[in-house]
């Protein structure tokens, strides 16, 4: 009777921690019928997300909202998702703003404020970002034109690419703080890439760091490296956003890699995990293009996870995910983006 006692209260304790800080950010680039299919949601298929959001009791918050919760380590309600558009095209404001309006739902856009000083057609104006800002939309940054920012320019030093990345990014902020009155620091990754010394500058200047790599959050993710969970193009189809929606952060106690941009291949992680809501055994890792990675158990905590083939150049992932034991049906996810400089062992 008391064995049984035990494991009633323990199993109710991991699922109050598991649900206590865990929530979801979603990736938006077009909403549009017109553009490319790849980085697009029609209006319907946007509709029907926020739909789905809606009719399931899934909380909406503001990005500031749900980021500062995880910081100071403060109880979100179960199910807790911010929606974030990278770029800022004028489709935001047309297609997807009126739209998250009659939800009433909050939504953050990273724009890129030299592109709008440019006065690139396809981007928002400062007057249409400044409208929406006095309606609740958080306008946050991009970089200066959406360049590799971890990438150096040729003959440059390290210490010259520091003090180019960082004019970059505090330059973009005064502007949006000039014209909008914000001044999230939050820096989205052009592309989603990012390395060791980038995440360390952005740190250092006060920023946190997102990435479009997919994945939960919570309080113990690293903040250099908050993941997004895409949700257009291949990744709008509603019946697979769903699991995602409902996904739980692995609680990561240390991660450990070369660098996520590398010339290592097949590039290597190491993973070592408070272990509690899922078995060792239904632990699963995927790579990009390639399929299942191989995993080996160095202790009851701690994964090795590496490639069996040597992957192609540029962006590529490991996806891991396991089925959690207090709520049946949800999935942990992490995420771990790679980009590979060269195609050899």
């Amino acid at each position: 009777m008391y064995k049984k006692l035990f494991h009633l209260v323990l199993f109710i304790l991991i699922s109050v921690s598991v649900r206590a800080q865990a929530a979801v950010i979603l990736q938006y680039h077009h909403v549009s019928e017109t553009l490319p299919a790849v980085t697009s949601v029609s209006a319907n298929t946007f509709t029907k997300h926020l739909s789905y959001l809606k009719e399931h009791d899934f909380k909406v918050i503001a990005l500031n909202e749900l980021i500062s919760a995880l910081e100071q380590s403060e109880t979100l309600p179960d199910k807790t998702v911010a929606i974030t558009f990278d770029d800022g095209y004028n489709n935001n404001y047309e297609q997807a703003a009126p739209i998250l309006e009659k939800f009433g739902y909050p939504y953050t856009i990273f724009v890129n404020p030299k592109l709008i000083d440019e006065g690139m057609s396809y981007v928002m104006g400062w007057d249409k970002l400044k409208e929406l800002a006095k309606k609740g939309a958080l306008i946050a940054n991009h970089s200066g034109q959406h360049d590799y920012l971890h990438r150096k320019l040729e003959n440059e030093t390290n210490a010259q690419w520091r003090s180019r990345i960082k004019k970059d990014i505090l330059d973009s902020q005064k502007r949006i703080k000039e014209e909008t009155g914000q001044d999230y620091k939050y820096l989205a990754y052009p592309y989603g890439e990012f390395n060791n010394e980038l995440q360390a500058l952005v740190t250092e200047l006060g920023f946190i760091g997102i990435g479009q790599h997919s994945g939960a959050v919570n309080k113990d993710s690293n903040f250099s490296r908050l993941p997004r969970f895409p949700a257009s193009g291949f990744y709008s189809k509603l019946e697979t956003l769903i699991t995602k929606l409902n996904s739980r952060a692995f609680n990561i106690t240390k991660l450990t890699y070369k660098d996520s941009v590398t010339e290592q291949n097949p590039p290597m992680l190491t993973v070592t995990f408070n272990m509690g809501d899922f078995h060792k055994s239904q632990f699963a890792c995927y790579v990009s293009s390639v399929g299942q990675a191989d995993l080996n158990w160095i202790s009851e905590s701690t994964v090795e996870i590496t490639s069996p083939k040597v992957l192609n150049k540029g962006r590529s992932r490991f996806n891991c995910t396991a089925p959690s034991i207090s709520n049946p049906g949800s999935y942990f996810w992490f995420s771990q983006p790679w980009v590979i400089e060269n195609a050899k062992p």
